[in-house]
């Protein structure tokens, strides 16, 4: 099956619809879909749920969606330094679950081998575990936790062979790796694509069965979320 699409909103012709539920890869601005977070901006549609390690910043990354409005409920782990997040929060105007980081991972990699929910220890006694069944095993509380599955996925890769089998880059397999199979279908963007065979198996981060749909977002520009200087020493 061919695999590569020319473009963003081609690879995305189809599958958007209001209210749908999206898992979107990234860590911080390291590794997100930028192209095709362009094209769900630019299409249009709303009322999105939308399960990501974090919310971008004003004006980058799911940030985007956010200034549009296109986004009613966001699961992440990480919103702190988005202040349009922040603000629609607090006004009431977006819904947020917020799940702990190892947990969100765990509930997508759940989802995506089709186990329905999971117990664990984290958030015990928190407000995370608010509303949630409370189970103990060996005399210790655990609360379960659903699996996520998406209806589309959209992630990061940094190499692809044209089979759809993909290449992270550090930081950026964080969670662009366990998004992925986590939907009903997967559309990548990628930095570089090589022929079929040419990428070294043991290398090989996410098997191509899951990707069904990739585009080449290269080149990109390199965004910075803090920008850090000291004042230069005089001679």
């Amino acid at each position: 099956m061919k695999k590569l699409y020319p473009d963003a909103e081609k690879a995305l012709e189809g599958l958007l619809f209001d209210g749908m539920h999206l898992c979107v890869g990234g860590f911080g601005l390291c590794g997100i879909p930028e192209r095709l977070i362009d094209a769900i901006q630019a299409s249009g549609v709303k009322d999105l749920t939308i399960a990501s390690n974090n919310a971008g910043i004003n004006g980058e990354g799911l940030g985007k969606l956010l200034r549009t409005r296109q986004v009613k409920k966001m699961i992440s782990s990480y919103v702190g330094e988005n202040k349009e997040f922040e603000r629609q929060y607090l006004s009431g105007e977006l819904e947020v679950e917020f799940s702990p980081q190892g947990t969100l991972a765990e509930r997508c990699r759940a989802g995506g081998a089709g186990i329905p929910g999971f117990y664990t220890k984290t958030g015990v006694g928190t407000k995370v575990a608010e509303g949630k069944e409370v189970k103990n095993f060996d005399g210790q509380d655990y609360i379960l936790e659903r699996g996520i599955f998406a209806d589309v996925a959209i992630i990061k890769g940094w190499k692809a062979d044209e089979s759809g089998n993909l290449v992270f880059r550090k930081t950026a397999r964080n969670f662009n790796q366990p998004m992925a199979p986590a939907a009903k279908i997967c559309v990548a963007e990628v930095e570089e694509i090589v022929p079929t065979g040419s990428l070294d198996p043991d290398c090989i981060h996410l098997p191509g069965i899951y990707v069904k749909r990739m585009i080449i977002g290269a080149p990109y520009d390199k965004k910075i979320e803090f920008t850090t200087t000291r004042q230069r020493e005089a001679a």
